[in-house]
């Protein structure tokens, strides 16, 4: 008895001590905090082991300092433009000047250079995307940088692996990085094959144990493929066979990606480096001439935003509500997860209210059951206010897009959830184009076709059972 009580009492200090911790010390938001001691409350001993693996804030050191984007160019060209629109002398076209105001904040407090000179290729069909990537890597001469979050050892993994590995015995500078967390299953043979080779391996946030990771948060959840300098890839697709459909679980797997070509793929270029530097020993400390040699082409203006747990700002989110904020007569908006924050919702409750079509499309499944439901709890807030709610059908949605009066666009890595916007590393394209605007507008629409229309009326007669879900995963959202 006495051994269980003084177990009781030790396990009552370290929730209280947790606690303290969490209110006063690490300073988290509020609404996160307070989910945090919930948690804790009711279930102590659980909680307390959750808390180590989740809730653990990273350490307050800059994991990408200025000294290493001053040698990559990247602070005098900031300085050069935002001189240029303080002395409203920046060249900006017409048709989106109104955009001004966004591309400035991007600019100030994200360091995301503005290029206009660009050419965009949209994928939705993994098949489709990663032939292009994979007839890229075949053609390319000098370099190839790879990040993704997600890396499997199957066909689909084993074909790139294949493509980098005959790269890099031709003498192709090739650098592989993945998110330890995401490719947790990634065999030590594929690794080693590509290592053998002569490819450049690294994981980001590795663990000391093999196959356990226990920082579930502060992952690189970023996808980039930067080939020769003058050809990026950014998207939703990580490398895996059920990116391809090919997982029954799924069924076909709708997502966006693009192919960029023109000035940008610089900006993509110095994403991929600040990553690789922080994973790797083998570090590209200077700026080299031959990473960056993109030719300026077509008219697609578009920023390269970054976020991530470093960073005091939340510089995504922050893009999504100005672009939801200056919206006149559209927003649709496709994600997998719809958790938002307060600001976020309140952003698309009040521009629902005010009459514009706000149309938002999610999966019919969930991949993340929690998270799932969490969605369906919001998802009653935006239909009270007027906005359209459509369920994909056709298989898993995927895509992280929205787009704004036939004019704005973003596409990326970070959905709309507090794991993106705070805890994840997220890089996204802002695209300042009619043409591409329009052209993910018309697949959005064709989706449309393959997604049924969820009433108010409908979501009120869901059952006791589907409500008390929601509620819960709500009451947990700020920490999933």
């Amino acid at each position: 008895m006495d051994i269980i009580a003084i177990i009781f009492g030790l396990t009552i200090f370290l929730n209280i001590t947790l606690a303290f911790a969490i209110v006063f010390l690490e300073r988290k938001n509020p609404t996160s905090t307070w989910a945090w001691l919930l948690v804790l409350t009711f279930v102590p001993v659980v909680g307390f082991a959750l808390y180590l693996v989740f809730g653990r804030k990273l350490s307050g050191k800059k994991l990408f300092v200025w000294d290493n984007k001053s040698r990559l160019g990247v602070k005098k060209a900031v300085e050069n433009q935002l001189q240029l629109l303080d002395e409203d002398s920046f060249p900006i076209p017409d048709h989106y000047q109104k955009h001004k105001d966004l591309f400035y904040m991007h600019l100030r407090n994200n360091d995301a250079i503005l290029t206009q000179e660009n050419e965009v290729e949209i994928f939705n069909d993994g098949q489709a995307k990663f032939d292009a990537l994979i007839r890229d890597i075949e053609a390319a001469s000098h370099h190839i940088h790879i990040l993704y979050y997600i890396v499997r050892s199957d066909k689909l993994g084993y074909r790139i692996a294949d493509a980098l590995i005959k790269k890099a015995k031709e003498g192709v500078t090739v650098r592989f990085l993945y998110d330890d967390m995401g490719a947790r299953r990634l065999k030590r043979h594929f690794i080693h094959q590509l290592k053998q080779a002569g490819v450049m391996v690294e994981s980001f946030f590795p663990s000391p144990i093999p196959k356990i990771n226990l920082k579930i948060n502060y992952r690189n959840h970023r996808k980039l493929a930067i080939i020769d300098g003058k050809i990026g890839y950014i998207g939703g697709f990580n490398i895996g066979d059920e990116y391809l459909g090919e997982d029954p679980k799924f069924g076909y797997w709708r997502d966006t990606h693009l192919r960029i070509v023109g000035e940008s793929v610089r900006n993509m270029q110095t994403r991929f480096i600040l990553d690789w530097n922080q994973a790797s020993k083998q570090q590209i400390l200077q700026y080299e001439p031959t990473y960056y040699q993109a030719e300026p082409t077509g008219d697609v203006g578009i920023q390269i935003v970054s976020s991530g747990p470093d960073s005091e700002w939340e510089q995504v989110k922050y893009g999504y509500i100005k672009m939801i904020m200056e919206a006149e007569e559209y927003i649709y908006i496709q994600t997998p997860y719809f958790i938002p924050d307060e600001s976020l919702a309140d952003a698309v409750r009040i521009a629902a209210l005010s009459g514009v079509d706000v149309r938002i499309m999610i999966p019919n499944k969930p991949d993340h059951p929690f998270v799932y439901w969490a969605t369906f709890s919001y998802i009653g807030n935006m239909l009270e206010a007027g906005a359209k709610i459509y369920i994909y059908q056709n298989g898993f949605l995927h895509a992280k897009t929205i787009m704004v009066d036939g004019k704005l666009a973003s596409v990326g890595t970070a959905n709309i959830d507090v794991r993106s916007f705070r805890l994840n590393f997220e890089v996204n394209a802002f695209l300042y184009s009619e043409d591409v605007t329009n052209r993910l507008v018309q697949d959005f629409k064709g989706d449309m076709e393959e997604s049924y229309l969820l009433t108010y009326e409908a979501y009120k007669k869901r059952s006791i059972w589907i409500r008390f879900k929601e509620s819960v995963a709500r009451l947990i959202s700020p920490i999933l």
